[in-house]
Parts: C-alpha cells; structure tokens; sequence
C-alpha cells in the first residue's frame, strides 16, 4: 500500500543556517540522490548572524546583516549543487546568533517565533513533500545553538501534528569518535593545545543507531564546505590533513527517535523498513 499511495522515496532535513546541512548530513543528501531518492532540504534562518566578508563578527565594525544573508545564501545555493539536493525550502527566519548574544533579545528571531506559527509552516512542507525519513537535531540541538534547539522544536512538532514520516532522526556525532579524531590529530602532530573533549559533549556510544557510509561522497562534501568560504567555524576541518579529513567525513551517524516500520537496534541505512 505504501508503494501506491507515496511512490518516491523523500528524505527531509531540517537545519537551522545556510552550511548546516554539509557535515551531518551532507553525505546522506548525495548517496541518498544518487539512490534516486527525493531530496529536500529546509534551511530555517538566513544566517545574518555569521562572518562577514573578511571574517567580520557580529556588532563590530563592517558587519551588515543583510549582506550576510545575501551571501550566505547564495553560498547555500552553490553547496546544495554539490550534494545534490533536489528541493531547498527557505523558512527566511532572522538568525538567533549564539546563547547569549544580543540578537536573542530581538522577538523576530528563530529562536523567538511562536512554535505553532514556525511548526505549522513545516507541516506544510510535511504535508507537501510526505518524507518517509526526517533528520533533526537532538534537545540541545547537538550543542546548544537556539536556532538549532528551535530547528528540533519544529521538526518534533511537524511530525507529530502531521504524522507523516515514518522514520525520525537526530544527526548525532559518538563521544568515542571525538575522543579518538582529538587522539588522531594529536598523533599526527596536529596542536591541540590544552583541548580535552568535554565529557557532555556528543552521544553516548549506546545511543547511536545509525551509521551510514558516505566515504564515496567526501570530495562532494568537501565542495560543499569549499562553498561556505565565508564561515571559518564551517570550514575548520579544510585545514586539517587529509588523512583526518576522510575519517571526520567519512561517515555520518544518527540516533533513531522513532520508526513506524521494523528496523534493527544498529543499522546502516535511513530507509531500512522502507525500501
């Protein structure tokens, strides 16, 4: 029955800023393509709160939202060419900036809109495209990021309202992965200073259900983030040997909030169930 009422297989994202769909999910969206699934992704904010040109901060001297959003979209538009997405959906909310930041006093912001009013334009995209997968992040949005927090509000709330996807994911990184790539970069002779990975920080090992192999598209990721020039936090792992570069890239992993379809504990593909 699944097969006649909703023949193409859909996998949404829901991410907060323009770059935010390159390292957790970048991999996904191309081998995903590739298969000859629907791709869409749902980009929140505008990223007026990131770098301007030259790396100018928010609140100094020279930084101008609305260039900012100017340019980071149009560096979305290039990075979404490389991992092939079919579908960008652009919510157009003003950015929240970081916890703590000025910006999160503005009520325009994400992070401010009433959640019936940002839920309910996502349930329409739900109710439009009817993906059978949807990726999110976790409560804390993976690392406290109000856009972030509020992305995973309105994807939670869309799909319960809507009912529409049978399988619903968090983007998800293991603690033992971090511990490992700080131990690799180290070995390699990569200065890491006094940084210890925060014991809070990622996911517990036991809670990662899915891990999909996406080495075969790390030159498309790397375009992808190659795209976001402007953002320096986004392209942080450009400078790091390539060796280190594949291993971060290589795969991606997700904690499985719910499926409506039989799946394994531990699995190695988001359409398990579904295909």
């Amino acid at each position: 029955m699944l097969g006649i009422m909703n023949p193409e297989l859909t996998l949404m994202a829901v991410h907060a800023h323009p770059d935010d769909e390159v390292l957790g999910t970048g991999g996904v969206f191309a081998r995903y393509a590739e298969e000859g699934v629907r791709t869409v992704l749902v980009t929140c904010t505008n990223g007026e709160q990131g770098d301007g040109p030259g790396g100018v901060k928010p609140g100094e001297s020279g930084h101008d939202l609305a260039e900012v959003s100017r340019l980071r979209l149009e560096e979305l538009r290039e990075s979404v060419t490389h991992l092939a997405i079919d579908h960008v959906e652009l919510l157009g909310y003003p950015d929240s900036g970081m916890a703590g930041w000025e910006a999160n006093a503005d009520a325009r912001v994400f992070a401010n809109v009433p959640l019936e009013e940002s839920a309910g334009r996502l349930a329409e995209l739900m109710e439009r495209y009817r993906p059978q997968v949807v990726v999110t992040y976790d409560e804390n949005g993976n690392y406290g990021h109000p856009d972030h927090i509020q992305a995973h509000r309105i994807a939670v709330a869309a799909a319960e309202r809507t009912g529409i996807p049978r399988k619903f994911y968090y983007s998800a990184v293991p603690r033992s992965f971090l511990t490992e790539m700080m131990d690799h970069l180290r070995g390699t002779g990569v200065d890491m200073g006094e940084f210890e990975v925060p014991e809070d920080f990622g996911t517990p090992d036991e809670e990662i259900t899915t891990v999909v192999e996406v080495s075969a598209y790390f030159e498309r990721k790397i375009k992808a983030l190659k795209a976001h020039a402007s953002q320096a936090d986004t392209g942080f792992t450009l400078g790091l040997p390539d060796e280190v570069q594949r291993r971060m890239l290589g795969r991606e992993t997700f904690l499985r909030r719910f499926s409506t379809v039989p799946a394994p504990d531990l699995e190695d593909d988001l359409f398990v169930g579904l295909r």
